[in-house]
């Protein structure tokens, strides 16, 4: 370094250990909390609306059932038997996108797409950020992202980004939409009902707190691509871009569509639309997602003119380049199992609702938000947390006069924000593991925007608590 020039701090090159490492210590620390926090539990029920909420009032202590040794490694096969559904999801779906990837019908698409965005490339991340962001608002998708990320990758790669912008485009604007919450059933929608207020109300400064995430987001994509596009080392995940490129076919953006890659592309547009009317009008689950998923990567294979051997080949291709990130999933369920069997997680829940009743009353709206932070690490599931904490919030703000609905918007935005860097989340943990992106690849990419994104939310919470957001 030159004399008198001063070293400039460089988040991207902060060294982050391996995933495996990260999750596995966690789980480590939950069993060493088995043996420190008192067991305890509530009763739970279902209230008039079908939900299972906890009863503020009955929690009592349990035996305590501390992890043993063989319990800490116990938790890994445990987790992974308890989202076997999503991890073989996961391995279908990259089995199932390398078939169609394999008649060359996405990549002659998507070089006409690059050959009409020539130069203008950089506006493709607004669209597709603020379309997607839409259905985590409105609809609450959040697994449903999965099945778009190989296609937002491919694009992104085409026009000159990265991996990192095209799984970002997809998924942390869903996540972005889920977390404002304008209309998102599983979270405003769950914490409403609990917290007894309209459905949906106070919708209007939840659009504003959506507008204002999805441009951060917009902006921050189009600087890192921009910069990518100019100069790929500068990707956080070169390495990858140089291995995959590799793989992609030799294909120009003159190539000609044949009759067999319309068909193949018809085939997943038609997939494509009866998984999202199989998801919102009969409320599928990712087993019967990744059926669907499999009849669209065969189908489309042999209409896209690949014979049987190639079909087999191709899938297991992509499966394959999957497992690392597939058994992150079950890693990650981990966590949970420790908490759940040491009889600990509600313990935790009660405690940070303790800790809330003793704060000033214009400082608790940010305990809230904040507490939900951490929650959100042992609580990944949105309508469980909200089931979990709502019974005990509620009570807390109305003691504190903080409105019902800043509770819920504390939840909402404090859940659906760290969604995108929770490492016990198996909707993050499964879209990396399509992407091939590490989590710590990943957390130095999108950390920057997560900690804008936080402070706005905080913002958020703080300004409408001084303003009384209600009804009530």
């Amino acid at each position: 370094m030159e004399k008198g020039k001063k070293s400039k701090f460089n988040f991207t090159e902060i060294k982050i250990p391996h995933t495996y490492v990260i999750i596995f210590s966690i789980i480590v620390i939950a069993a060493v909390f088995t043996y420190i926090i008192p067991a305890g539990e509530y009763d739970r029920y279902e209230n008039e609306k079908g939900i299972t909420v906890i009863n503020p009032d009955s929690y009592h202590s349990v035996e305590q059932s501390p992890a043993g040794f063989l319990d800490v490694f116990d938790a890994v096969p445990t987790g992974m038997k308890d989202t076997a559904g999503l991890i073989f999801f996961v391995f279908i779906v990259g089995g199932s996108f390398q078939i169609i990837t394999g008649t060359g019908a996405i990549d002659i698409g998507i070089s006409k797409i690059v050959k009409v965005m020539n130069g203008k490339e950089k506006i493709l991340i607004p669209i597709l950020c603020f379309t997607f962001s839409l259905g985590g608002a409105f609809m609450g998708m959040s697994n449903e992202s999965l099945v778009f990320v190989p296609i937002g990758i491919a694009l992104a790669r085409r026009v000159g980004f990265d991996a990192l912008v095209g799984t970002a485009m997809i998924t942390v604007s869903m996540a972005g939409g889920f977390a404002a919450g304008i209309m998102n059933p599983f979270n405003i929608g769950i914490a409403q009902g609990i917290a007894e207020l309209p459905l949906f109300s106070g919708v209007e400064y939840r659009v504003v707190i959506h507008i204002v995430l999805l441009t951060i987001l917009s902006i921050y994509l189009m600087k890192y691509a921009d910069k990518v596009k100019k100069d790929p080392s500068k990707s956080i995940v070169y390495e990858l871009e140089q291995e995959e490129a590799g793989d992609v076919n030799d294909i120009t953006i003159e190539a000609n569509m044949q009759l067999k890659h319309w068909l193949a592309l018809l085939t997943v547009l038609i997939g494509f639309i009866y998984l999202v009317y199989g998801v919102f009008k009969y409320e599928w689950g990712t087993d019967k997602m990744a059926t669907i998923f499999l009849a669209m990567g065969v189908i489309g294979g042999i209409v896209g003119g690949l014979n049987p051997s190639r079909i087999g080949k191709e899938f297991v291709t992509g499966a394959k380049s999957l497992a690392f990130g597939a058994l992150v999933i079950g890693l990650s369920r981990g966590i949970l199992v420790v908490l759940q069997n040491g009889m600990i997680l509600d313990t935790i829940v009660l405690s940070f609702s303790k800790v809330l009743s003793q704060l000033p009353p214009q400082l608790t709206a940010v305990g809230m938000y904040i507490i939900h932070a951490f929650l959100n690490f042992v609580i990944p599931s949105g309508s469980g947390q909200a089931a979990a904490t709502m019974p005990l919030m509620i009570p807390v703000a109305d003691l504190t006069g903080v409105t019902r609905q800043i509770a819920v918007l504390a939840f909402a935005l404090s859940d659906g924000i760290t969604n995108s860097i929770n490492p016990t989340s198996s909707n993050m943990n499964s879209y990396l593991s399509l992407s091939k992106i590490t989590y710590p690849q990943w957390l130095k990419f999108i950390g920057p925007v997560m900690g804008m994104w936080f402070v706005t939310g905080l913002i958020f919470v703080v300004v409408g608590n001084m303003f009384g957001y209600g009804p009530f």
